[in-house]
């Protein structure tokens, strides 16, 4: 019966050439298109076939030879931004461990790209460097003892302001009293440059800022509130002769707002730029006093400088901040922000460069492949933890090359603009501040990145021991959070109530809840609180020791430890998938098959140039490597280098042309051989020259070479073992349906002869070669190539013809 008119054939031409693909056989596609695999239902011979007229060697090799560079240019094109998510991996275990692991290895060089970059921004230099700074101008004394950490009034504040920070401020001399020999330029500790001049600004609040009780109106005549905007005085005051008593908005001062310790502070005031020297310095502070610049209307003193030291090549930026809250005293506070603002400067910074343009061209990729993934699984692309996190690293990545370019562009426009101005006040401190913030993104998006490295080692079932636990366990830890902080908060609000006058820790909400976390950790201060209230201090402390420490606690880790438990239970139930040791080795022995197989071509092709002749006719070529064993595809490769050698192009190699050739293949041999020698011979393979399923077995893998020659093999060994059973079950099912009717003893006139014929089965099916039709062809498209043969099966269909034929 014919295969189109037989029900499998008929579903055959129904699903088209698909039918014929293997579900357990994927792989890159075949370098050579459309495979044809050819199974004829009736053991006869295949009908010829009319030829189409074929193009000549040199442009059938050169046609080849376009073909094969523009497929591996599509193909690698494509396989750059190819993912797991991208592509169909999700029955192919060995499809996404390769493409996991191509992820993993991308992933690594940017992330080392991204450590450099990150690290290149810091120094070593710049920890001595804040703490010299902060030596000097926080720590040193005057001739009262007084220092700025020991500010308690407004009185110590005069005796720091002209005596530690003056001497802090103006170096001009060695310590022989020796001229430094810089002009009027301060140099402090004789390495760091002063950068313009100090400025002195205050913020202050308007007498009739709060209201006094009616009780007391006749004794206090006069009430300044904490500060806050709304309640700030704009005024002038005092002599009226300079910035020091005029009020200045944020915007014409070009400041930015201060968080202080007590509330936050906007970024215009009253301001005095400091002149170049000591002594005129000294001037203007003694003037400032004896006007009374700091008064009861006062909420806090700003004192700003930058200083820039080129051995190192850092900005300090200091903010030294003097808090008068309305209770009375003073409350200092500090901000040394060390930061690097000129980029490129040494050897090191040009190598910076070069990382940077890396970066932007790993962002770029990076981009483009989200786009891809979100452009395939739309919404449901978010449902992934991963995926987000994927989001965030670029997203922050790109603000990050965005403030770089701002950062680059802003302190060459304050670095010009000071140079034409040396004598004025240098305001690096917003952009101090938000190079600061800038190393605080970078910090984030590190750690994201290194936390990222989870996404693409999840392939081993050893790595996804975290991700699962703490999967599995979501619901639970989430429920047992509600309970958790429904104690916790009432703990921090007991203490906050109890001990928030007394206790520095407890003096907010916000410290409390700190407070107890640090207790849990046992880093507390008991007798603070015993001494804050003798009878609910120790009350407090106990029961919260007992039921959040004791209790709580240990009900969190018995719900991740038994989580963690059945986790590992599970893991180590499950068989054993491919690993990257399996990945390695089936690389390896691929790399070495295909390395051999080339050695045996280039070998085949000096047997031929060695055959004594003076000159090689091109069929003669062809033939010789047909009688080698050789299959068309390898032929047409090896024309391809025939006609690169044939010079005159008369398709006949002369005795020169041959000495070329053989010059040519000798250096491939050479090198081909010490290719192998460096892989080395560590993992047990099949001796060269074997192609047969010992040397299939232990290389795991075949090359597109070994491809049309190995799976001819294996289908018909297939075929004839399928035949065999097909013809035992057949026989065996016939004769117990005979025995079962008595027909085998007692039907008369049926002989040895009549007996076998009437056993006889449907002749099995025979294959035939690659590429020759017979019966009905059957197309199978090429499109994967190189999975394991030990796992190359027939289709449903293929199977369900052989059975039935």
């Amino acid at each position: 019966m014919n295969a189109v008119e037989s029900p499998e054939g008929q579903e055959l031409q129904k699903m088209g050439s698909g039918a014929w693909d293997n579900p357990a056989y994927s792989g890159p596609p075949s370098p050579h298109g459309t495979l044809r695999v050819c199974t004829i239902s009736r053991a006869v011979p295949p009908q010829p076939q009319p030829k189409k007229p074929e193009d000549g060697p040199r442009e059938k090799a050169y046609r080849t030879l376009v073909s094969s560079c523009c497929f591996q240019i599509c193909r690698g094109i494509r396989g750059l931004w190819g993912t797991t998510l991208t592509e169909n991996t999700a029955e192919n275990r060995e499809l996404y461990v390769k493409t996991t692991l191509r992820e993993l290895l991308v992933y690594i060089m940017f992330l080392v790209d991204i450590c450099l970059l990150t690290y290149g921004m810091t120094s070593s230099s710049a920890y001595y460097y804040t703490k010299v700074m902060s030596e000097l101008f926080l720590y040193t004394s005057s001739d009262t003892g007084v220092s700025f950490q020991a500010i308690s009034s407004m009185a110590d504040f005069w005796d720091f302001a002209q005596g530690p920070l003056l001497d802090s401020l103006y170096w001009t001399k060695w310590y022989n009293n020796q001229s430094l020999g810089h002009g009027s330029h301060s140099f402090i500790y004789y390495e760091n440059l002063l950068l313009g001049v100090p400025r002195l600004r205050q913020l202050r609040v308007r007498n009739d800022s709060c209201v006094v009780h009616e009780d007391f109106r006749e004794d206090i005549l006069s009430c300044y509130d904490v500060y806050s905007p709304d309640k700030e005085e704009q005024l002038p005051f005092g002599p009226l002769n300079g910035t020091a008593w005029t009020y200045h908005s944020q915007d014409e001062l070009g400041g930015s707002s201060h968080w202080g310790r007590l509330t936050s502070y906007s970024g215009g005031g009253y301001y005095l730029d400091l002149p170049g020297s000591r002594q005129a310095s000294a001037e203007a502070l003694q003037d400032l006093q004896e006007g009374l610049w700091l008064d009861r209307g006062t909420r806090v003193v700003f004192i700003d400088f930058s200083v820039y030291n080129a051995n190192i090549n850092l900005f300090c930026v200091l903010r030294l901040v003097v808090e008068f809250p309305a209770t009375g005293g003073a409350i200092p506070s500090w901000q040394i922000r060390t930061v690097k603002l000129i980029r490129y400067v040494s050897n090191w910074d040009f190598f910076i460069i070069g990382c940077e343009i890396i970066f932007c061209i790993f962002i770029f990729y990076y981009v483009v492949e989200e786009i891809l993934e979100l452009h395939i699984h739309r919404l449901h692309y978010l449902s992934s933890i991963w995926n987000i996190l994927d989001l965030v690293v670029i997203l922050l990545s790109i603000v990050a090359v965005g403030f770089h370019i701002f950062r680059t562009l802003e302190v060459n426009r304050l670095m010009g603009k000071l140079l034409q101005q040396p004598n004025m006040y240098a305001d690096f401190e917003f952009l101090a501040f938000w190079q600061t913030q800038y190393n605080n993104m970078n910090a984030v998006n590190l750690f994201f990145a290194w936390i990222k490295i989870f996404k693409y080692i999840s392939f081993n079932k050893t790595m996804t021991q975290l991700s699962s636990t703490l999967a599995r366990c979501a619901k639970d830890i989430l429920g047992f959070a509600v309970m958790f902080f429904i104690v916790f908060f009432a703990y921090a609000q007991l203490g906050y109530l109890l001990f928030g006058t007394q206790v520095e820790n407890f003096s907010t909400f916000i410290k409390c809840i700190f407070t107890q976390f640090r207790i849990i950790l046992g880093d507390f201060d008991y007798n603070a609180i015993d001494n804050a209230n003798r009878i609910l201090g120790p009350a407090y402390f106990v029961t919260y020791v007992f039921f959040v420490f004791f209790v709580l606690l240990n009900m969190f880790l018995a719900i991740i430890n038994d989580t963690y438990s059945e986790v590992k239970e599970e893991l180590a139930g499950q068989k054993d998938e491919l690993q990257i040791s399996d990945l390695l080795k089936q690389g390896y022995n691929k790399t070495l098959r295909r390395l051999r197989l080339r050695k045996e071509r280039v070998s085949d092709v000096q047997k031929v140039l060695q055959g004594g002749e003076q000159e090689i006719q091109f069929e003669d070529f062809t033939n010789t490597l047909r009688e080698l064993g050789h299959a068309e595809h390898e032929i047409t490769e090896l024309t391809a280098a025939f006609t690169r050698f044939d010079q005159d192009g008369n398709h006949i190699l002369d005795q020169k042309e041959q000495e070329q050739m053989e010059q040519d293949l000798e250096e491939k041999r050479v090198a081909l051989n010490a290719e192998i020698e460096n892989l080395g011979r560590s993992i047990v393979s099949s001796p060269p020259g074997e192609s047969g399923p010992e040397a299939t077995r232990a290389g795991g893998w075949v090359s597109g070479e070994e491809f049309y020659t190995l799976t001819r093999r294996v289908l018909q060994l297939e075929t004839v073992l399928e035949g065999v059973m097909s013809q035992v079950d057949a026989v065996g099912s016939k004769l117990k349906t005979l025995e079962r009717k008595g027909q085998l003893a007692s039907s008369p006139g049926m002989g040895d002869q009549g007996i076998w014929e009437h056993l006889q089965p449907t002749p099995a099916v025979t294959p035939a070669p690659w590429g020759v039709q017979g019966g009905q062809d059957c197309e199978f498209t090429g499109e994967r190539e190189g999975e394991a043969l030990e796992e190359r099966r027939l289709s449903r269909v293929e199977i369900t013809m052989l059975q039935r034929h």
